[in-house]
């Protein structure tokens, strides 16, 4: 394994460096990962640098995927749409802190919209 010796002032490196592109003449063809491990241990190497190819989907996209891409933009439109709208706002947010503590509840605002924008759309 390769071990990884950082300039000054850099303590780490983590996720994508480098990701092939649409256009292959102005990307790299190989995306490139770094990784940090956070643990501690007795060994001061923690950094990790990977190399993956590029892949093609072997597949082809099913009704129940783009079922499943569908449902996402529609409900993460709505949640942007309702996180702006001030008639809600107020009963959004009352909601939300009722629910947050309990089993189950949500523990972010995004969250608990994407929830009930969520159950919204599966009534329709």
């Amino acid at each position: 394994m390769a071990k990884v010796e950082w300039s000054a002032g850099i303590d780490s490196v983590s996720g994508a460096l480098a990701k092939p592109g649409k256009n292959p003449q102005h990307s790299c063809t190989k995306m490139l990962l770094g990784t940090h491990r956070k643990a501690e241990t007795t060994n001061p190497d923690c950094n990790r640098l990977y190399l993956r190819k590029q892949t093609e989907r072997s597949t082809p996209v099913t009704a129940d995927e783009l079922a499943v891409r569908e449902r996402f933009g529609a409900v993460g439109a709505a949640v942007a749409a309702r996180a702006k709208d001030l008639t809600k706002m107020a009963a959004d947010k009352a909601a939300f802190i009722a629910q947050k503590d309990l089993p189950g509840g949500r523990r972010t605002m995004k969250s608990y919209l994407w929830k009930v924008c969520g159950e919204e759309y599966d009534q329709h």
